[in-house]
């Protein structure tokens, strides 16, 4: 198992927030496969083409797993006081095959889109930002992996997982 992470957000990289993402999703990769190589890349600012350029020199490489920390709220697309999202679409332009799963609630964000998808033998996903969320999502991720799921049933998972972690009434996993 090779994998690579590569963390997105102007605010990790201007040292605002902490990654604690990042080491957390390293340690479910090696528990899962502990002769895992794991590779963490340092962050990437929030502008879709740059996170798109990131993913394709990533994958260059030819990684099982490239998993992309945050940016998968909607952003200052829906308000001018929110940061810029740009994982989801990003994703979604460089993916030959993937499925998304639309989360809309009052965790933090108001909307999150998860992707999960492969070009040639690597698998792609992205989790969100908040710790919790990023940790069950990754946490589906590898479940998923380990019983041999395809994107569609990993998305599903990850998706799933994601919700959970939102008060009970507080959000809508659009299908």
């Amino acid at each position: 198992m090779r994998a690579y992470i590569l963390p997105t957000g102007n605010e990790i990289l201007e040292g605002i927030v902490l990654d604690l993402d990042g080491p957390e999703i390293m340690r479910q990769i090696v528990a899962a496969w502990p002769d895992a190589e794991v590779t963490r890349a340092a962050p990437t600012v929030d502008e879709e083409d740059r996170i798109f350029q990131r993913i394709c020199r990533t994958a260059e490489s030819g990684p099982d797993l490239i998993v992309l920390i945050g940016g998968s709220a909607g952003g200052r697309r829906f308000s001018s006081t929110l940061g810029k999202d740009y994982t989801h679409t990003a994703l979604v332009r460089y993916l030959d095959e993937y499925s998304a799963r639309e989360i809309y609630g009052k965790n933090g964000h108001m909307w999150s889109k998860l992707v999960c998808g492969r070009k040639g033998g690597t698998l792609v996903i992205n989790v969100p930002g908040p710790f919790e969320e990023a940790k069950a999502a990754m946490q589906a991720c590898i479940r998923g992996m380990q019983q041999d799921c395809g994107v569609e049933e990993i998305s599903r998972r990850m998706a799933q997982a994601v919700f959970e972690k939102y008060p009970k009434g507080a959000a809508s996993l659009a299908e």
